[in-house]
């Protein structure tokens, strides 16, 4: 048994108006099946939606999650910073240096992303969302390999990768050290392909944990990956 990862979630004090700026960026579709937030379809091989869950927390510190989006040529590179910048993005310093020729911002409600300059190899056929770039351990790269049945592509010097044996979005993590909890971010929706609580012990096995509040709305399953990040396992779909 596996997982399906049926969203990437960031949490939004205004999930309409986050979804509206990432709708407009990526040139997205709205999905209006089952999710319990906004929704909008990826778009993407990797099969997942982009969800926008209803969220109180305060970002405290950098998303620990972040997209890069590609680019065919310096054009379009320009032509993605200035339609996010025209939909309320801003430019935002991670520190990344004047001659870097990535491009980082971040959106209405500071979530940083990057639109990567054209003729990145490793993110190539990878889709405009090439990929979902994490801190965190090779522990929890290969958790995740696991979890979702994803092949690694890449696991070297501590950094990891996987990507859907479908192609599209790449997952990666940088190695350590971690970055503190922002407190708000992006998140993990998995679907389970059976019975929920099977699947859910399978994941324990490999290295969830259960946190103090572990059940969400609507039979949820609330999970943390081995690197703490929150995570929710939710009913057969």
């Amino acid at each position: 048994m596996t997982s399906r990862l049926i969203a990437i979630s960031f949490d939004a004090h205004q999930p309409e108006h986050l979804a509206h700026f990432w709708s407009g960026v990526l040139n997205l579709e709205r999905a209006d099946d089952f999710y319990d937030g906004v929704a909008l379809m990826s778009g993407n091989a990797a099969g997942y939606r982009l969800g926008f869950r209803p969220a109180q927390a305060q970002k405290a510190a950098q998303n620990r999650l972040h997209f890069d989006l590609t680019s065919s040529s310096p054009e379009d590179q320009q032509e993605t910073v200035a339609r996010a910048l025209g939909l309320g993005a801003q430019h935002t310093d991670v520190g990344q240096g004047s001659d870097a020729s990535h491009v980082v911002l971040a959106d209405p409600e500071g979530n940083e992303f990057c639109v990567i300059e054209p003729d990145s190899g490793f993110l190539a056929g990878c889709g405009f969302i090439g990929a979902l770039a994490c801190d965190g351990s090779q522990a929890v790269g290969s958790f995740w390999s696991e979890a979702l049945g994803w092949p690694l592509v890449w696991d070297q010097d501590e950094e990891t990768a996987i990507q859907s044996p479908n192609g599209g979005t790449k997952i990666t993590w940088g190695g350590p050290p971690l970055m503190p909890d922002p407190g708000k971010d992006l998140h993990f929706d998995l679907a389970p392909d059976g019975d929920q609580q099977a699947e859910v012990e399978r994941l324990l096995s490999l290295g969830a944990k259960r946190p103090d509040a572990a059940h969400g709305e609507d039979g949820t399953v609330l999970l943390t990956d081995p690197d703490g990040n929150g995570f929710r396992v939710l009913t057969h779909r």
